[in-house]
């Protein structure tokens, strides 16, 4: 069966068809059994590509080669995407000035690939009542990586977890 609704050959039903055929050309309004002996004759397909045209519009074509192309041209689109992806990075609010840099240096690769990234913050037991050094240490992590980003989450509490986070300066 084709796919995306194409219908190919036989299963054309309307009366009359406009025809363009394999060099391009413009063929006119035919009689669909007369394009399909035409398409057959050339040892080619006839294929519906405007179903919704009055009269349809039909092309005689490789089927095959039509759908491997398609398929290929998909394909390529989907390579050039850019997929992105959200890193996180996790700390406590009594973080030392070295780890801090590390952690900094690695939200900075990540912004740096171009990878979201949520800096989250851990509190256990009563560091839930200082939740000031929990801000407190993601602006030092802001600072530290100065100009790579833009906040799209400002930090907020989630429960026992503080979290913002950054995106990639967009490239020129």
């Amino acid at each position: 069966m084709a796919e995306k609704g194409l219908r190919i050959n036989e299963q054309i039903r309307v009366r009359e068809i406009r025809l363009i055929d394999d060099t391009a050309g413009q063929q006119g309004i035919v009689p669909t059994l007369e394009a399909l002996h035409m398409a057959r004759d050339r040892g080619l397909d006839l294929v519906e590509v405007a179903p919704q045209a009055n009269p349809p519009v039909c092309k005689i074509l490789d089927y095959g080669k039509y759908r491997f192309e398609a398929e290929k041209k998909l394909r390529d689109s989907k390579k050039k995407q850019k997929l992105l992806k959200l890193k996180e990075i996790r700390m406590q609010p009594k973080i030392g000035a070295g780890d801090l840099d590390v952690k900094a240096k690695h939200v900075g690769e990540f912004l740096g690939e171009g990878n979201k990234v949520k800096v989250t913050i851990r509190f256990r037991g009563r560091e839930l009542a200082h939740t000031d050094l929990g801000v407190g240490v993601l602006n030092e992590v802001l600072k530290r990586i100065e100009g790579e980003y833009v906040v799209e989450k400002p930090p907020a509490m989630e429960g026992r977890f503080m979290s913002m986070i950054l995106n990639p300066k967009a490239k020129k």
